[in-house]
C-alpha cells in the first residue's frame, strides 16, 4: 500500500460495510488504494441489494437470495482482510468489474 492519507486503511475497511463505501469516495477520491476498495465495496453493495430484490420472488428468489447473501458475506470478510493487510486483491467473481475509475 502506498498512500499519503493516514486514514486510507480505515476508508478502505469502511468501503465493505454497506453504504459506507461513500465515505471513502468522498474523503479520499484521489487515492488509488482507497478508490480500489471503494469500487470493490460498491460492487458488493449493489450485489447485495440485487439479491435482496430477487429475494421477494417466492421459492426460487429466496434460494438465489440466500446464495447471494452467503457469497456477499464471504466477499465482505475477504475484502476487509485485504484492506487491513494493505493489499489490492480482487474479490472472487465480482472483483474484475470496475464502476469507479
Amino acid at each position: 500500500m502506498s498512500t499519503s492519507d493516514p486514514n486510507a486503511k480505515l476508508y478502505s475497511i469502511l468501503a465493505y460495510i454497506g453504504i459506507l463505501w461513500i465515505v471513502g469516495l468522498l474523503a479520499a477520491k484521489d487515492d488509488v488504494y482507497v478508490k480500489y476498495h471503494v469500487n470493490q465495496g460498491l460492487i458488493l453493495f449493489l450485489l447485495g441489494v440485487a439479491g435482496g430484490i430477487v429475494g421477494v420472488i417466492p421459492i426460487l428468489g429466496t434460494i438465489v437470495s440466500v446464495v447471494v447473501s452467503v457469497f456477499c458475506f464471504v466477499c465482505f470478510i475477504l475484502g476487509i482482510v485485504n484492506a487491513v493487510k494493505g493489499e489490492m486483491k480482487p474479490l472472487p467473481i465480482i472483483g474484475k468489474f470496475e464502476l469507479i475509475k
